[in-house]
C-alpha cells in the first residue's frame, strides 16, 4: 500500500496544528465519507471519500446541493488520513488551511460504477448514506483537478439551502462557537495538580470536550459548584452565589424570596469553562429552569446503600426502582453517581410544583419500602439504613441539587457521573468511569439522546 499522504503531511507542521498526521491504513468493509465545512482563506466544504486506506478529497466552494439541475464545482486536493474524518477545530494562522473546520456530515458511501485506484476516470456514481446527504450522486471529471458533483434523480428529498444547516453533526456547535471555544484561554496555573494524576488543564480540556452533551442538563438552571483552588488535598468548598461576572454566566435576584440572592446560572459553554477557570470542578444544578423556578421538570432518585451491602444488592435496588417507575409509565434514565450509588432521573412531561414533585418522589420511595421492607428505606436517618438501601427522594425539593450528568467528582481518581444504558448496569460500578473513558464514550450513541424529547 503506497503512502498517498506524503503531500498532506508535507504541507503541515504537526507541532502547531491539531490535525492528525495519520497514516495509510487498511480500509474497512464499509467505505466511510465525511463533509467538513471549512472557513479558511475562502469559505468552502471539503468532501472526502474513503479509498485505499485514505480519504480522497475535494474542495467544493458552494457545497453540495440536492437540486439535480445544479452542478457544483469540486476541486480535487491531496489525500487526507482516515482519522481526519473526526477532525473539528481550528487550524492556526500561518499554517496550511488556517481557519475553522466543522464536521458537517458523516456516514458511508457505496460506489455503483467501477472506480480505478487513481480516480483517473471520466465519471463515477455512488450512493451516500449520511445523516444529511443521502441518495444517488455523480462525480464528473472535467480536466486536471476539476470535477462536478451532481445529485441524481431519485426519491430522496433534501435541503434547499445548505447555509441553513449550520451546526456540527458531531458536537452541535456553530462555526463561531468552535472558533471561540478553541481559542478560549486557560485565564491561571494550567499545570497545577488537582489530584496526583490530573492537572487543571486536563480537567479544563475534559469539560471542553463533553460540554455539548453536558450543557442541556445545566444551562439556564440555578447551580451550585464545588471548588478546589488547591486541589483535592487543599480546601474544598461549596459555592452557590455569584462572585465575579464572566462570559456565559448570569445572576438572579428574586425580591419575593430573600434566600435567592445572587444565585447564578450558566447559559453556554463559556460560562461552564469560566467556572472551571475559577477552580469549580463539580457541578450541581436545580431540577427546574430559571424561567420557571417554581415548577420541577426532573425527578431525581439517589440510591444510597449501607456500607455493608454488596454491589449486587445495589444493582437490584436500581432494577426494582425502575420496575416501579415503569409501572407508573414514567420513563427513567440511569447514570453513575461517581460515588457509591446510582442515580435515576425522570424527565417530567408535565411540570410539577415543588410540593407535588416532593410528594411524588416520597410516595415512590414509600412504595418501595412497603413492597420490600427488608431491602429499602425512605428514612433519611443513617441508623435506619442497616443492611438497607436509602431511596433518597429529598433531592426533589426547591433549592436542592444533584450532581450533573458528565460532572466529575472531586475524589481521588476524579470519577465521572456518567449517563449509561440500562443494559450496562451490571457491568459498570458507580465510580468506575474516568474522564478518559467518558471522552471515549462521546463517540457512541448518546444513551440519553431522547431525555428532553
Amino acid at each position: 500500500m503506497t503512502n498517498s499522504l506524503k503531500k498532506y503531511q508535507g504541507k503541515r507542521n504537526f507541532n502547531k496544528t491539531k490535525e492528525p498526521k495519520g497514516s495509510v491504513i487498511k480500509s474497512s468493509n464499509k467505505l466511510r465519507f465525511c463533509i467538513q465545512h471549512h472557513i479558511a482563506r475562502k469559505d468552502h466544504y471539503d468532501f472526502r471519500l474513503e479509498w485505499n486506506g485514505a480519504l480522497k478529497s475535494w474542495a467544493i466552494p458552494k457545497g453540495p446541493s440536492y437540486d439535480y439541475t445544479t452542478k457544483r464545482l469540486a476541486i480535487m486536493v491531496e489525500d487526507h488520513p482516515l482519522t481526519y474524518r473526526h477532525f473539528e477545530g481550528t487550524i492556526p494562522q500561518g499554517e496550511y488551511g488556517a481557519g475553522t473546520v466543522m464536521l458537517w456530515d458523516e456516514g458511508y458511501w457505496i460506489p455503483t460504477t467501477k472506480i480505478n485506484n487513481s480516480f483517473n476516470m471520466s465519471n463515477f456514481k455512488f450512493i451516500l448514506k449520511g445523516k444529511r446527504l443521502k441518495g444517488l450522486w455523480t462525480m464528473i471529471h472535467l480536466k486536471n483537478n476539476n470535477w462536478l458533483l451532481i445529485k441524481e434523480k431519485d426519491n430522496v428529498k433534501g435541503f434547499k439551502n445548505i447555509k441553513r444547516i449550520n451546526k456540527s453533526i458531531k458536537t452541535n456547535r456553530t462555526m463561531r462557537e468552535i472558533t471561540n471555544e478553541e481559542n478560549f484561554p486557560i485565564l491561571t496555573n494550567p499545570q497545577k495538580k488537582i489530584t496526583n494524576k490530573y492537572t487543571k488543564e486536563e480537567i479544563f480540556n475534559y469539560y471542553k470536550q463533553v460540554a455539548f452533551r453536558m450543557l442541556p442538563y445545566i444551562e439556564n438552571r440555578l447551580i451550585s459548584v464545588i471548588r478546589a483552588p488547591s486541589g483535592i488535598k487543599g480546601e474544598i468548598f461549596f459555592k452557590k452565589h455569584l462572585e465575579n461576572k464572566n462570559p456565559g454566566i448570569k445572576k438572579i435576584n428574586l425580591p419575593s424570596d430573600k434566600t435567592l440572592t445572587d444565585y447564578y446560572y450558566i447559559t453556554n459553554i463559556y460560562g461552564l469553562l469560566s467556572e472551571v477557570q475559577m477552580n469549580s470542578f463539580e457541578f450541581h444544578p436545580w431540577g427546574s429552569k430559571v424561567n420557571d423556578l417554581e415548577q420541577a421538570d426532573i425527578l431525581v432518585f439517589d440510591l444510597d446503600p449501607d456500607k455493608s451491602l454488596p454491589i449486587t444488592k445495589l444493582r437490584q435496588g436500581v432494577k426494582d426502582l425502575k420496575s416501579i417507575l415503569d409501572s407508573l409509565n414514567l420513563k427513567s434514565y440511569l447514570k453513575t453517581s461517581g460515588g457509591k450509588g446510582y442515580h435515576i432521573l425522570v424527565p417530567l412531561k408535565v411540570k410539577m410544583s415543588w410540593q407535588q414533585a416532593r410528594n411524588t418522589a416520597q410516595n415512590i420511595a414509600l412504595l418501595m419500602e412497603e413492597k420490600w421492607p427488608q431491602k429499602y428505606t425512605s428514612n433519611i436517618r443513617k441508623n435506619k439504613r442497616h443492611k438497607k438501601i436509602f431511596i433518597d427522594w429529598i433531592r426533589n425539593t426547591k433549592s436542592s441539587t444533584s450532581v450533573a450528568p458528565y460532572s466529575i467528582r472531586l475524589r481521588k481518581n476524579l470519577p465521572v457521573s456518567m449517563p449509561i444504558k440500562w443494559s450496562e448496569l451490571d457491568k459498570i460500578k458507580p465510580n468506575e468511569i474516568t474522564m478518559e473513558e467518558a471522552i471515549k464514550r462521546l463517540k457512541r450513541v448518546d444513551p440519553w439522546k431522547d431525555f428532553f424529547a
